[in-house]
């Protein structure tokens, strides 16, 4: 299958595209620079692998959860391009894409893998999920959280993958099963793509959407107020 896949949900850039046999890939700051150099830098790496968008049979973006801005980003360029080359658009799952992303990198070979992924959502808070892997195809179970580090709840024996560990290391609660450093990359969504696609997840450019679980990325002048004025109560002797 001709496929592109992009994700901006954290402060790595993702890109990568395949025709089905040889895989091109490419990575970049994200954050704020991601809304200027997503197109070229996608542009580009579809000529570097011979592919126009009118031969893809799908655009595949991380919908979420993660960075509000970069959510945004990927979202609005994939539909753009699938308009334009009149192609459907696969909105992936981040915590997912993670979850393969570690699978991937600990050469899992079982047939039965289970994993929670962690995401830094900022703010002091993580977003969570649980991914089963079995005969190829990964499950979500329940749905996503967003929780404090201390929060977490932890499963016997499930691995831990994301990129909360260097931030809240000390705050997540202590797991018998192995933790992995992981990033929703762009080569974990076209792996999950076709499995996806098969399950009809593909939806028209105009329905593709992002997927918040926070409602707002910043608190207001009155919450911080109101934050601090009860800190300063509880010093009080």
């Amino acid at each position: 299958m001709n496929l592109l896949a992009f994700d901006t949900s954290t402060d790595t850039l993702s890109i990568a595209a395949t025709d089905g046999v040889q895989v091109w890939q490419h990575a970049g700051p994200g954050g704020a620079q991601a809304s200027a150099s997503l197109i070229p830098a996608t542009l580009a790496l579809l000529a570097q692998a011979g592919l126009r968008l009118d031969q893809l049979e799908a655009i595949a973006f991380g919908s979420g959860p993660g960075s509000f801005t970069g959510l945004r980003t990927a979202c609005s360029v994939a539909q753009g391009l699938a308009f334009g080359a009149n192609l459907p658009v696969l909105p992936i799952d981040t915590l997912m894409a993670v979850a393969e992303e570690a699978r991937h990198q600990h050469g899992v070979l079982q047939e039965v893998w289970q994993v929670q992924a962690l995401l830094d959502a900022r703010m002091d808070e993580v977003y969570t999920g649980f991914y089963s892997y079995h005969d190829g195809q990964w499950t979500q179970r329940d749905d996503f959280q967003l929780l404090r580090p201390e929060q977490l709840h932890q499963e016997a024996g499930w691995a831990q993958a994301g990129n909360a560990f260097a931030v809240y290391s000390e705050r997540i609660p202590p797991s018998d099963g192995i933790r992995i450093t992981a990033l929703p990359t762009a080569t974990a969504m076209l792996r999950l793509a076709p499995a996806l696609l098969a399950a009809g997840g593909a939806v028209p450019a105009d329905q593709a959407l992002p997927r918040y679980i926070r409602d707002k990325v910043a608190k207001t002048t009155d919450e911080r107020m109101a934050e601090k004025a009860l800190l300063a109560a509880a010093l009080l002797p």
